[in-house]
Formats: C-alpha cells, sequence, structure tokens
C-alpha cells in the first residue's frame, strides 16, 4: 500500500468538508455537482493507495483512482452547463461518461488494438449521435465546442495507439480532455471579473496542463524528481476557487435579498427610495418630470382571512408579474409594503402619461385571476403625483400620490372572491373602475 498518499487523502478530504460546510446553504444543482466531484477526488487517492499492490487488488485500485479522477472531471463540466435540464444535456452526459469509463479501463488492461480503436471511436459517436437527434429541438454553442473537443480527443487516441508509448499518452490525452473542458465550461458560465471565477479558471487551465507538463519533463530530464504534491497544486487552487464562487454567490444573494422583496422578488421600499431619489435627481439636472404611482390592492386582508395566506401570496405574485411586464425597462416597480406597489416613470413624461399607464395597470386586474383551484378579481387603488408640478422633493411626492389614492380608494369597488371550479356563477363587481385621481 502507498502510504504517501495518506497525507493528500487526508487534506482532500479537510477540503471536502470545507466544501460541504460552504455549500450547505447553497442548495443548487451546481454545489450539489462540486461536492459529489470533490468526493470522487478523495476517492481517487484512497484508490490510488492500493495501485502499487500486487495482483487484482492493485490493478483494481488503479483503474477505481483512474475513473474517480475522470468522473469527477465529467461532473465538473456537467455542473457549468447551463442548459442542464435539456433532456439531452442528460443524453450527452451518459454517453461522455460511457465512452471515458471505456477507455479508462480498456487502456489499463493490454487491451487488442482493435477494441482500442473501437473505445476511441465512442468519443465522436456518442456526443455527435447525441447532437444530431436534438439538433431540432435544441442547439447551443457550448455543445459544438464540447462535440468538436471529443472528437480531437478520439483523433488523438487513434494517433497514440499507434505510439510504443501509447497508453500512458493515451491516458494522457483523456485527462488533459476532461480538465480543459471543465475550464472551457466554467469560462462560459463564470464570466465575471471576480477573483473566484478567475481563480478557477486558471486553476483547470492548471490541473489540465499537468498532463501535458509532466510527461514533456520526464522526457527531457529523466533524471529530475518532482514530488506528487507538486502535481496536486492545481487541484487546491480550484478547490480554494470553488469555496470563493460559493462565497461570493451568497453575499451577492444576501445583497438581493436586502434590497428586493423575497415574495415577488421586485425591489423593496429601500431600493424603490434610493432609485427615486436619483430619478429625481436626474429630473432636476435634465429639467424633466418624473412620475410616481402608488397603488394599493383593495381588501385584500379578504382575501388571505377567506382563502388563506397561500393563495394571498399567489395573488401577489402574479400582479406583481403583471405589472413588471407592463413598464418599461427604464421604469420601476416595486412591493413596498404588504399589498402596496409604487411604480417610478422617469422623463420626459407628464400627467396624461402617467394616467395611461396607471390605468393601464389597473386593466391588468379587471380579469379574474385563477389561483390554485380558486378565480380571484381584486381592484387596485391608485394614485399619481409629478415632479415637480405637484411637490420638489421624495417625501412630498409620496405625501400627494398617497393622498390622491385615498381619494380614489373612496370610490374603489371592493374585490370579490369567486367560488372554486364554477367560473360560470362567478360575481363580478358592477362597477367600472374609476380613472385615476389626480386632484
Amino acid at each position: 500500500m502507498d502510504w504517501s498518499k495518506l497525507p493528500d487523502l487526508i487534506a482532500f478530504g479537510l477540503l471536502a468538508g470545507a466544501f460541504a460546510s460552504v455549500a450547505r446553504n447553497s442548495h443548487t444543482p451546481v454545489s450539489r455537482h462540486w461536492l459529489t466531484a470533490w468526493l470522487l477526488i478523495v476517492a481517487h487517492f484512497g484508490a490510488f493507495a492500493f495501485a502499487p499492490l500486487p495482483g487484482w487488488a492493485g490493478t483494481a485500485g488503479g483503474l477505481a483512482g483512474l475513473l474517480a479522477l475522470v468522473w469527477a472531471g465529467v461532473l465538473f463540466m456537467r455542473a457549468a452547463v447551463p442548459y442542464r435540464t435539456e433532456s439531452s444535456s442528460r443524453a450527452m452526459l451518459v454517453a461522455l461518461l460511457m465512452a471515458y469509463t471505456l477507455n479508462a479501463t480498456v487502456l489499463s488492461f493490454n487491451s487488442p488494438q482493435w477494441l482500442l480503436r473501437v473505445s476511441a471511436l465512442t468519443f465522436a459517436l456518442g456526443p455527435i449521435a447525441v447532437m444530431v437527434l436534438s439538433a431540432k429541438e435544441f442547439s447551443h454553442g457550448l455543445r459544438w465546442v464540447a462535440v468538436a473537443l471529443h472528437c480531437a480527443l478520439a483523433a488523438f487516441l487513434f494517433y497514440a495507439e499507434r505510439r510504443n508509448d501509447g497508453g500512458d499518452m493515451a491516458l494522457n490525452g483523456i485527462l488533459f480532455t476532461v480538465y480543459i473542458g471543465a475550464m472551457i465550461h466554467f469560462w462560459y458560465m463564470y464570466k465575471r471579473a471576480t477573483a473566484g471565477a478567475f481563480i478557477t479558471v486558471s486553476g483547470f487551465f492548471l490541473w489540465a496542463n499537468v498532463f501535458t507538463v509532466a510527461p514533456i519533463i520526464l522526457t527531457i530530464f529523466p533524471n529530475l524528481h518532482l514530488e506528487s504534491e507538486v502535481w496536486n497544486l492545481p487541484k487546491y487552487v480550484v478547490a480554494v476557487g470553488m469555496i470563493l464562487i460559493l462565497l461570493e454567490d451568497q453575499i451577492a444573494h444576501n445583497k438581493h435579498l436586502a434590497l428586493h422583496d423575497a415574495l415577488t422578488g421586485l425591489p423593496n421600499r429601500r431600493l424603490f427610495q434610493d432609485r427615486l431619489e436619483s430619478a429625481l435627481e436626474r429630473a432636476r439636472r435634465t429639467g424633466t418630470r418624473t412620475a410616481l404611482l402608488v397603488m394599493d390592492l383593495d381588501r385584500f386582508k379578504q382575501v388571505n382571512d377567506t382563502l388563506g395566506h397561500h393563495i394571498g401570496d399567489l395573488l401577489l405574485q402574479n400582479v406583481a408579474q403583471q405589472f413588471e411586464g407592463r413598464i418599461r425597462r427604464s421604469d420601476t416597480v416595486a412591493r413596498t409594503g404588504g399589498d402596496e406597489f409604487a411604480v417610478i416613470l422617469e422623463g420626459p413624461t407628464s400627467m396624461t402619461e402617467a394616467k395611461h399607464v396607471g390605468n393601464s395597470l389597473l386593466d391588468l386586474l379587471r380579469e379574474p385571476l385563477r389561483l390554485k383551484e380558486r378565480l380571484v378579481k381584486v381592484d387596485a387603488s391608485i394614485g399619481v403625483a409629478i415632479f415637480p408640478d405637484d411637490a420638489d422633493d421624495m417625501e412630498q411626492l409620496f405625501i400627494k400620490a398617497d393622498l390622491r389614492m385615498y381619494d380614489y380608494k373612496r370610490n374603489a369597488a371592493a374585490p370579490v372572491i369567486l367560488e372554486p371550479e364554477r367560473p360560470a356563477r362567478a360575481v363580478h363587481s358592477q362597477a367600472e373602475p374609476s380613472k385615476v385621481a389626480v386632484s
């Protein structure tokens, strides 16, 4: 047994534990793929510790360690595929795992040439078949890159098969391909200027080139001895980079939660006030107008009390989605309270345009909404204020819009909750919603 692998086994076991601790709060397919891959790296060192044993035990240990290293690389690639939910993506994963497993197994034994050639072809035929069969339903540039990369690997294996040292060259080619593929996929997924992304991509590049640089050094300097820890350094670099990515994502998520409503995903009151203050400042500089719309769902409490808070939450999510889809990208819609929404319309705008937008938002609520097995119809009260016509600062603008909303509310129709699965007997409000209050 090779006890020299024990320090690496312990180090990567602790590193995998640290990674699991950081990834615990992530609960995403990416973090699960990463954690599984790092557990495979730990298994790789554990299996390689048995590789020096004579007979079948050593052969099994060497093959298990090799397969664990290859499968980890495939999972790293899989984690960075942006279209993982596509059925053809799962088919591609199966095709690649089968090709890598077959080739690693064939190369680990003294296999005949015809079997080496057939196994090499699987790197080209499997991915090409998946791409061709799914071309009508799905296509992506990254898939073309993956197919081209593995076709090149198949051609390289045919070349290596003709050389005396072809077995080692083929294994190095396979390991280089899987980890350079992981680098390409990670670069595509994390094209952002952060330390975690840069370190991870750089680490995968170094990891892949271990399988090109090490054979070259051994060929040119056969008497040069380098400790195995030197070649394991890229693994630590990648692990540190991934932990940084998870921490960066958690920080970004926490920042998003601090500025956005957790239920609807819209900006919350804090972010809305910041954006309104910025919009008013731009309006002052350019001499244009900015409109503030405040909306309140009429008697929303009745929906919660009658149908339950779950239906009330679905109602808020549905209304938020409809409002967000109606306004321009340059404008802002936010959930500023329990059943309160607000909109910023940046200039150039006018009272007429703001009234038009306000009434279009009210029109969205005229049709009953189907929420689970219920049909629910609600109205909204709305008020509009224009900067600088109605007020020259944010606080006074809010006060003016709120006063106009309360004037509207006194004349608004009550919401009507409809019975489940009986739309023919639905009761609709008899009064048309009032136009937006402006005075």
